[in-house]
């Protein structure tokens, strides 16, 4: 088994982060595990994607060509790597930044108002967390508590109680979104 999954988004939407925690997570989980971020010389504004690449045998490469599931947190993004979702992967769309309802219809299609579900929370920065949330799911590989502990390890606890709380809660919101 091999499942090969991209986050992409403008820089500064916690893109890198995200697969970061699904890494560690499935890591943790004794999964074979690549990470690979891309960024632009912008630090916010630019583009930003990676891939993670979770495995039960040694990665190959860590260059995901059809991912089985993307997360689209803007349009542009949307519209680079959606054509490349393997024929009954996934997509989840940030539909709060993306305005066209462009189906496939051999993948699942996923629209979560993510910042809205972050601003609901009080936080606009967590939006990232619902969409890993979703993917969470999506993958069924191991219960959210294994993301939420990765999460935690990522952040790291001092002084962040009011972040790793909220982000916990970002994290659900998107798990329970999917069906």
């Amino acid at each position: 088994m091999e499942i090969g999954v991209i986050f992409a988004g403008f820089g500064g939407q916690g893109i890198l982060l995200a697969g970061k925690v699904l890494a560690r997570a499935a890591m943790e989980r004794g999964f074979e595990v690549t990470w690979l971020p891309s960024y632009g010389p912008e630090m916010r504004g630019g583009t930003a994607n990676c891939t993670v690449v979770i495995a039960d045998e040694p990665v190959g490469s860590p260059i995901v060509d059809s991912p089985a599931v993307l997360v689209a947190m803007n349009e542009p993004s949307l519209e680079r790597f959606a054509p490349r979702v393997s024929p009954g992967g996934a997509i989840v769309v940030n539909s709060s930044l993306v305005s066209q309802r462009k189906e496939r219809a051999d993948v699942k299609m996923v629209f979560i108002p993510m910042n809205e579900i972050a601003q609901e929370l009080g936080e606009p920065r967590c939006a990232n967390m619902v969409a890993l949330g979703a993917t969470a799911k999506i993958l069924g590989l191991f219960p959210l508590e294994a993301v939420i502990a990765a999460m935690e390890e990522e952040l790291g606890a001092r002084g962040r109680e009011k972040l790793l709380k909220i982000n916990r809660k970002a994290l659900q919101r998107g798990y329970t979104l999917v069906s």
